[in-house]
């Protein structure tokens, strides 16, 4: 919790993780209207799940591009322009009246996030080597947080009956809060690194760190899809019942990541993602007991071990000698952001070949070998 107090007492810190929130406030924003744009546009799920799939194009587009853009611009106020830019880019699919202009309001708004998303993480990177405080996994935390306050704000659509003047309301908001507090990080930059010609050294740990990456983000993925299925299918849930999976692992990823920094300050960022990753066998192992709260109760776990795993290997890859840490944190997030959209398609294609149990096996499997990738990953850093 000494994270989450340093945030939320100092404006310096405050200002980079409200960042985070905003991201999920309007990301949440969005993902909640997605039916009523689906039918106001008249798609079917095929047809929204293509233009869904632009989305992540413009993510993918804009990862190559932004650790130049940074490294040229600063990272404090590429946080500041990304933050103009989300806030704009999130209105264009509420404004589309057609197919192909929501393709191409997701494909911009795609490209903002994945910009904000790297250049936030490389903010707070940079800060936590300057002043030697660890915020990351609390500054994560307010992500998860910027879910719970989109979830509120849903009330808004009874009240305000106008999904246009609801997104811009809360882009507007969101734009002045973000003008205020942008003078605590602005004049930010990321110090220049030595020179080095590609060496394979370098990018050794960077693979590690991208191969846990998209397993652990692949697993979030198909755990925020498929828990609900897997409880109803699996465990016979009743209907009231088969959200609790994804609240219990939601709830326990958001306690977890206002935890983690402390703990990281004092075992390391490897044995954090070890810790976690043992957590998530645990709890995989409970999901696959086959008992209804045994499952939910293991779905929590795995929230708690997957909390601080990726903004622990944000830090890791911030810190590579010889790789900007703009550089790093967009290689990571790039193969996280991979595993995140395939991962659900996966456990599909198992669940629909052979079963839901067999597509979990999967995970736990894939969470045995992250805890072996992660023990090379210490042997490696000699932590």
């Amino acid at each position: 919790m000494k994270s989450l107090r340093l945030i939320l007492s100092n404006p310096r810190y405050f200002a980079p993780a409200w960042s985070f929130a905003t991201l999920n406030i309007l990301f949440g924003t969005w993902a909640t209207y997605i039916p009523v744009i689906k039918e106001a546009i008249g798609l079917d799920k095929a047809t929204l799940g293509f233009a869904i799939f632009f989305l992540s194009l413009g993510s993918f587009t804009i990862f190559p591009l932004a650790s130049k853009l940074i490294n040229k611009i600063g990272v404090g106020r590429s946080v500041w322009y990304g933050l103009v830019l989300i806030c704009l880019a999130s209105v264009l699919p509420f404004l589309a009246v057609n197919y192909y202009t929501l393709i191409a309001g997701l494909f911009f708004y795609g490209a903002a996030n994945g910009f904000l998303d790297i250049a936030m993480n490389t903010l707070v990177t940079e800060m936590e080597k300057e002043d030697h405080q660890n915020f990351m996994s609390a500054a994560h935390g307010f992500f998860s947080l910027g879910g719970v306050i989109a979830g509120i704000g849903s009330f808004l659509i009874l009240v305000l009956d106008n999904r246009i003047l609801h997104i811009c309301s809360t882009a507007v908001v969101l734009l002045i809060i973000s003008f205020v507090l942008r003078k605590n990080y602005i004049h930010i930059i990321s110090p220049p690194i030595e020179k080095e010609s590609f060496n394979i050294k370098n990018f050794k740990p960077l693979f590690i760190l991208g191969v846990i990456s998209f397993v652990i983000m692949g697993s979030e993925g198909a755990i925020i899809d498929w828990s609900g299925i897997y409880l109803q299918e699996v465990n016979l849930a009743p209907e009231k019942l088969i959200g609790l999976g994804f609240l219990a692992f939601s709830a326990m990823m958001t306690l977890g990541r206002f935890f983690a920094d402390g703990l990281s300050a004092k075992i390391g960022s490897v044995k954090i993602v070890i810790l976690g990753t043992l957590l998530a066998i645990v709890g995989y192992s409970l999901v696959l007991f086959g008992m209804l709260y045994v499952t939910i109760l293991g779905f929590a776990l795995i929230g708690l071990g997957f909390s601080a795993i990726i903004p622990e290997l944000f830090r890791i890859g911030g810190k590579v000698k010889g790789v900007a840490s703009s550089q790093g944190i967009a290689f990571i997030a790039g193969t996280g952001v991979s595993g995140f959209l395939l991962g659900p398609v996966v456990l599909g294609f198992l669940a629909e070949s052979y079963s839901l149990r067999i597509s979990f096996m999967l995970l736990l499997v894939c969470s045995i070998m992250v805890l072996a990738a992660s023990f090379i990953l210490k042997r490696k850093r000699g932590v």
